[in-house]
């Protein structure tokens, strides 16, 4: 699949506030083309996301004018859940393994941004001529930042790189991406990338995320 010709032009409403039902609109179209692309990738149909929104095709041109547009907002919101995600691991009280075990499971399901993502992520993090390069930091710098966290606590093995931990869980989304397998399906792949960072005493069992969670 052609990588998304993302731009780093801003997409956002205009400053002035968008009325109450136009910003729903917005939010609406915003959701549905995460799906879609997901699903289909990121040339997924654009009248399928209008569909799923409930609005009209005119009203998704009037918010985003051009599919660049749409991809831009959606690696936007992307990169606010992620940045979310890594801050609220980072200040909780979770031990390591189960820190731990919740970003990746969640760095999973964030790479999925849409369909073949996990392998562009993949290429594109350590190539600034990638569009999709600047998005990618946000990833590595979340990352950075709850491996952080498990290093100061003492439960990291010596030399552990956070780039190399991103290349390791990135392969475990791209299967599961290609394999469409279920991210609960994932956890025995991440457990075994968690015992290989962490040191023995860190390594007791914990609750998978999607125990915790339910």
């Amino acid at each position: 699949m052609p990588a998304p010709q993302s731009t780093e032009t801003s997409t956002e409403p205009a400053s002035r506030p968008l009325r109450a039902d136009a910003q729903r609109n917005y939010d609406k179209i915003v959701l549905a083309a995460r799906e879609v692309f997901r699903e289909r990738g990121a040339e997924g149909s654009l009248d399928e996301i209008a569909r799923r929104a409930g609005v009209g095709p005119g009203t998704l041109y009037r918010h985003f004018p051009t599919r660049d547009a749409l991809i831009d907002t959606v690696m936007r919101d992307w990169s606010d859940r992620i940045n979310a995600d890594s801050e609220e691991i980072a200040l909780s009280d979770l031990p390591a393994r189960a820190a731990l075990a919740t970003w990746f499971s969640k760095f999973v399901e964030n790479v999925g941004i849409y369909q073949g993502a996990a392998a562009k992520v993949m290429s594109a993090m350590d190539d600034p001529s990638s569009p999709i390069y600047r998005k990618c930091q946000v990833l590595v710098a979340a990352n950075d930042k709850v491996l952080e966290r498990a290093r100061e606590s003492g439960a990291l093995r010596p030399g552990v790189e956070s780039r190399e931990v991103m290349r390791l869980v990135s392969g475990v989304a791209t299967v599961v991406d290609q394999s469409g397998i279920g991210a609960a399906e994932a956890e025995p792949m991440l457990a075994i990338v968690l015992d290989g960072i962490l040191l023995p005493e860190s390594r007791a069992s914990v609750p998978s995320p999607a125990a915790t969670r339910s």
